[in-house]
């Protein structure tokens, strides 16, 4: 388990299962021939992606950016489509941490498409309920609202199995939410309802700006997912909030990265500070 150690604040990366995503749809407009010299592809066109939780411990209190795959959510169709080689490891993850499910009291989305709130539910004689059922689920108005009335667009990641049986422990902001040195700010962009994530302790800064910049090959303010349902809001969050980061000496950390955890830019824009994942 790869850590960043602040001065009150520790981030912890739990193995929530892995994807593969064409890499052409992770890159959007960007030819394969520059994209491919920043991030490994395999024969298929595939790049690989983590859906790794970061466990955050602050104030007293256990956060979890993001819930990973889930165990058991996934058809053989739909594995083979995304290309999930792993499902979640969270609970044995966090039994090493000597935590259990319901010691997480808070679970930051960022955004809740399949591969970031699979997550949060699972059926147990039955029925669907919480993964985490001690915790408060925090993520934008938008987003919530978007999850469960999805358009033609947004349908195909946004799964009721996913929200059904979690409805009472959301809890959803307009433009911020915080709690100690942890900010959650509505960007757009990727999704309408998307987030980002600032932690501020004392001199120390991170920034988690989830899928505007999923892997440090994104790095690029214009290098945007064909995903991204408004592309030009994820271009002008990148910019600012790499300017902010870079400005700050931030640390910049990631969901979907599967070389590294969590990366400093200099002025530059070269890595200057880095934690690799740990294969």
């Amino acid at each position: 388990m790869e850590k960043l150690e602040l001065r009150n604040v520790k981030l912890q990366w739990l193995n929530g299962g892995v994807n593969h995503l064409d890499g052409g749809a992770m890159f959007g407009v960007v030819p394969k021939a520059l994209w491919s010299r920043k991030y490994a592809v395999n024969d298929k066109n595939q790049i690989e992606l983590r859906a790794d939780p970061i466990l955050i411990q602050a104030e007293g209190k256990n956060f979890l950016v993001e819930s990973g795959m889930g165990n058991g959510k996934l058809n053989e169709k739909q594995k083979r489509n995304f290309g999930v080689l792993e499902e979640s490891r969270l609970d044995s993850e966090l039994e090493k941490l000597g935590l259990k499910p319901g010691d997480i009291d808070y679970l930051l989305m960022t955004h809740m498409h399949f591969d970031h709130a699979c997550g949060l539910t699972k059926v147990s004689g039955g029925e669907l309920v919480s993964v985490f059922p001690n915790a408060k689920i925090v993520t934008s108005q938008v987003e919530w609202d978007e999850m469960r009335n999805p358009n033609i667009r947004s349908k195909s990641t946004y799964w009721k199995e996913n929200w059904h049986g979690i409805e009472q422990q959301v809890e959803t902001f307009e433009k911020e939410w915080s709690f100690g040195p942890i900010k959650m700010i509505h960007t757009g962009g990727h999704s309408d309802g998307h987030s980002i994530l600032i932690i501020e302790d004392e001199e120390l800064t991170v920034v988690h700006m989830a899928d505007i910049m999923p892997t440090h090959a994104h790095q690029n303010p214009l290098w945007v997912l064909a995903y991204d349902d408004y592309p030009m809001d994820s271009i002008f969050s990148k910019q600012k909030w790499l300017e902010f980061g870079i400005n700050r000496d931030a640390w910049f950390t990631f969901y979907h990265d599967a070389v590294y955890r969590a990366v400093k830019f200099g002025q530059d824009g070269k890595i200057t500070e880095s934690i690799a994942r740990k294969k």
